[in-house]
């Protein structure tokens, strides 16, 4: 295509910037994601501006042809808002859908100024009309990839957190430290475990760890050998390891399956853990007498 391929189009632009951001704004309304319950009026409008003002910037800076990349430098500033407005958007809760719609909605108000140029021929309407459907598409693709990336990048942290709150470490008492374990422990989050379990005993100087499985559901092979993988790392940082809530059914279980504890400390209850803990550190439980 020749370089006046987005004459019209820049035209436009150009001399009716504010007319295309109001339309758009009122097609995006008319298609249900302008998200007034996200977004106040003036900040939808901002952002209409600011991606109209670096869509504009691009097509006066570049030549747009058949290798057209918004790669290219001449769409630096464009890619930058829509990785801003993309990111706010998924922010607050904005849906792939919407946010794609948001960005095509700006081909209805430029199709409508373009057909409204009297001194354009059909062949030339239709040109245009391909270009804008081309520029606003290749826009959403981009949009759409930011929005997911960094939707992600969400889901991820959000999982990271959820598997930190999932191992928490207690130090029930002075050099006594308790792991309460409950639902599933796959490979992932075996080792966050560990790694939660070792650095706290390093911090608190622990010298007992009760890992409490009462809350784990079923106990099977892999889920021992993570236990007793645990339990090993411990007793290589110098301290001892009890693993409690050993109900019958799980006793059972383990026996039948061939898995040895070896010379790990296992309880019932963490009552009884607890107990046995604080005989290892040197305190003494005696019970009251009631007179």
């Amino acid at each position: 295509m020749p370089q006046t391929a987005t004459a019209n189009i820049l035209t436009i632009l150009e001399t009716d910037f504010s007319g295309v951001v109001e339309e758009w704004l009122g097609t995006q309304v008319k298609e249900g994601v302008k998200r007034s319950d996200l977004f106040s009026d003036s900040e939808s409008r901002a952002q209409n501006q600011e991606l109209l003002k670096a869509f504009t910037k691009g097509i006066r800076a570049g030549v747009v042809n058949e290798e057209f990349s918004l790669d290219d430098d001449e769409w630096e500033d464009l890619r930058a808002v829509l990785a801003d407005v993309s990111k706010e958007r998924v922010g607050r809760g904005v849906t792939p859908t919407e946010m794609a719609t948001f960005v095509l909605a700006l081909k209805a108000p430029l199709f409508k100024r373009l057909e409204a140029m009297t001194d354009v021929e059909s062949g030339k309407l239709i040109s245009d009309v391909l270009m804008v459907t081309r520029l606003v598409d290749a826009f959403a693709i981009y949009t759409n990839e930011i929005f997911i990336g960094e939707r992600d990048q969400i889901i991820e942290r959000q999982r990271q957190e959820m598997l930190e709150l999932s191992t928490p470490v207690v130090e029930l008492w002075d050099r006594v430290l308790t792991l309460p374990l409950i639902g599933t422990l796959d490979s992932a989050r075996a080792q966050e475990v560990m790694e939660n379990l070792l650095q706290t005993i390093l911090e608190r100087q622990a010298e007992v760890v009760i890992m409490d499985i009462t809350g784990v559901g079923t106990v099977d092979t892999q889920v021992a050998q993570h236990l007793l993988r645990a339990a090993a790392a411990v007793r290589l940082m110098g301290a001892e390891c009890i693993i409690s809530g050993i109900s019958p059914m799980i006793a059972q279980t383990m026996v039948q399956l061939g898995i040895d504890v070896g010379t790990v400390s296992t309880r019932s209850s963490i009552r009884t853990a607890l107990a046995d803990a604080l005989q290892k550190v040197g305190y003494v439980i005696k019970t009251s007498e009631v007179s």
